[in-house]
């Protein structure tokens, strides 16, 4: 709940006598205009939070770019979400198409869940002891999963993924990784400020769907190769031949091959893009709409390979706790009665046409529509021209995506359709009109 400050003059009948009154401001004083101005709560953000939002995707440079036009940025919080819509602080309503960065594929406050997520936590949520919902998810999931003989179960999908690494150093006693794709902000994987050198030197990153390149990394890496941890989906699915490749070099070296799961899991298919392609990783990490938006991650695979965890340390005091495992529950029930993936495909297949239907018809230039169904993306010549888009397209009742991805969700209905393709045109069009005018 937001609350805001009020300013009202004092009934002079109530100030007691004069000295009680010496303090007090003059009710006849009227404040400035700027005194009157209450903060904004993006304002009140950038005061107390680096970046002003514990999302790094959520920063209003990063929804919307930091490109000099003249639109407004976009709204920057919410305080109500259902279905595929936000409501946000200025009481707006979105349409989102980004549904949590990929975190939701049922729908905000989707009832089945809301109702579990409240049965769990009205019956307390977290104890001493291991919640029972926690072994009924884990076969569940273990059911759906290629790769899941066992599974532990985490809280944010770069936990799970760092968790699948740890876990693979151990198993093989060895320390060098190579990766391709983003797997979080944790030190094993990141070149950002604060990441000591000696810990990036046990990490080589290869680009995507490159088979020379990630046979000249295992090559160099040779008997310190400990995994290759694969991000499958980069924007578009790889070759068969490639992750092929993967497997067959980290059977001849004795490497653990992990795919990051977290954005394709019970998404491109319940069971990720192990499921989809038919390789099987030894490793996997799991997260984002595996809860529908609560917290909750997985990393899982071959029972003697996650059974190096017991000779590590892999703990989180939440990890178990039952609201998020009660709303994986209802999602591993929904997959198991419904091709929710595939309705996932149909949805966004629909968002992608009503885009290019409202790209076409604008007559804007420098854009694609790019990407797979369920995890599809613009992409903008022009930095410039995606910050008008995006604002535009804000100011006119949608929210997108910067970069990849836009997500559908079940959620997305005929009317929430008709406002995509709305709000693209309109910000096609103004792309186009700033264009003639440049």
């Amino acid at each position: 709940m937001v609350f805001s400050r009020f300013f009202k003059k004092a009934d002079q009948a109530d100030l007691g006598d004069e000295a009680d009154r010496a303090d007090l401001p003059n009710p006849e004083d009227e404040l400035a205009p700027e005194e009157m101005v209450e903060p904004s709560l993006a304002e009140r953000a950038a005061a107390r939070m680096p970046g002003a939002a514990s999302t790094g995707s959520k920063r209003a440079d990063a929804l919307y770019g930091d490109a000099d036009v003249d639109a407004p940025a976009g709204p920057t919080h919410f305080i109500r979400a259902d279905g595929c819509r936000i409501e946000t602080d200025a009481r707006e309503t979105l349409v989102d198409c980004t549904m949590a960065l990929g975190a939701v594929a049922i729908g905000y406050a989707d009832p089945a869940v809301t109702r579990a997520v409240m049965e769990a936590a009205g019956a307390g949520n977290v104890s001493g002891l291991s919640h029972a919902l926690e072994v009924d998810v884990a076969e569940r999931f273990c059911e759906v999963v290629p790769c899941a003989e066992k599974v532990q179960f985490l809280k944010s999908g770069a936990e799970a993924v760092s968790a699948a690494v740890r876990i693979a150093r151990t198993h093989t006693g060895r320390e060098v990784v190579i990766g391709c794709g983003y797997f979080g902000w944790h030190d094993w994987s990141s070149d950002a400020a604060g990441v000591p050198a000696a810990v990036r030197g046990n990490y080589r990153t290869v680009p995507f769907d490159d088979i020379a390149a990630l046979e000249r990394a295992v090559t160099d890496a040779g008997k310190t190769l400990a995994a290759i941890v694969i991000e499958p989906v980069v924007e578009r699915l790889p070759s068969t031949e490639w992750i092929a490749r993967a497997r067959a070099l980290c059977d001849a070296a004795g490497a653990v091959l992990v795919f990051d799961e977290v954005k394709t899991g019970f998404r491109l298919a319940t069971g990720g893009y192990q499921q989809y392609a038919d390789i099987v990783p030894d490793l996997a990490a799991f997260g984002k709409a595996l809860a529908n938006g609560f917290p909750l991650a997985a990393v899982c695979g071959r029972a003697d390979v996650m059974d190096a965890a017991r000779k590590t340390w892999i703990s989180s005091t939440l990890a178990g706790e039952s609201t998020a495992l009660a709303a994986a529950y209802v999602v591993l029930e929904l997959h198991r009665e419904s091709d929710v993936c595939a309705d996932l495909a149909r949805i966004g297949s629909e968002m992608r046409l009503a885009v290019q239907a409202a790209l076409d018809a604008s007559g804007a230039g420098g854009v694609a529509l790019e990407g797979l169904d369920p995890m599809w993306f613009l992409r903008f010549e022009s930095t410039r021209d995606e910050t008008t888009f995006l604002r535009t397209a804000a100011s006119e009742g949608v929210l997108f995506k910067r970069g990849a991805y836009n997500f559908a969700s079940l959620a997305h209905d005929e009317e929430a359709m008709h406002a995509i393709e709305g709000a693209a045109s309109a910000g096609f069009i103004a792309i186009r009109e700033a264009g003639a005018q440049s």
